[in-house]
């Protein structure tokens, strides 16, 4: 095991729990985003760029830490971990509840 690989892992075993709430959340925002493209949009029907950015990130660090997918390089395991996928879909929750 790599060095990178170890520290990844505190017991060992991934936490399945986290992974598939993570991998939800992505596909969930996937048929959202296809079928209601109008959540991204603020009241006056104009497009609210930072709200799909916010609903982009959050869908796409779901998927990638749904799957397993860990980035060797410490910012993209930032930006693309279950944490980052629950901060981006609360910031973009306030952002859509405040138009």
């Amino acid at each position: 095991m790599r060095k990178s690989e170890m520290e990844h892992t505190t017991s060992g075993k991934p936490d399945p729990g986290f992974r598939v709430l993570s991998l939800l959340t992505g596909i969930l925002l996937i048929v959202l985003l296809t079928a209601f493209p109008q959540v991204a949009m603020d009241r006056w029907g104009a497009a609210d760029h930072l709200a799909a950015l916010l609903l982009l990130w959050s869908m796409s660090a779901g998927l990638v830490s749904g799957v397993g997918f860990v980035p060797l390089q410490w910012f993209p395991r930032l930006l693309l971990s279950s944490q980052a996928c629950l901060f981006a879909l609360v910031l973009a929750l306030l952002r859509v509840a405040g138009h």
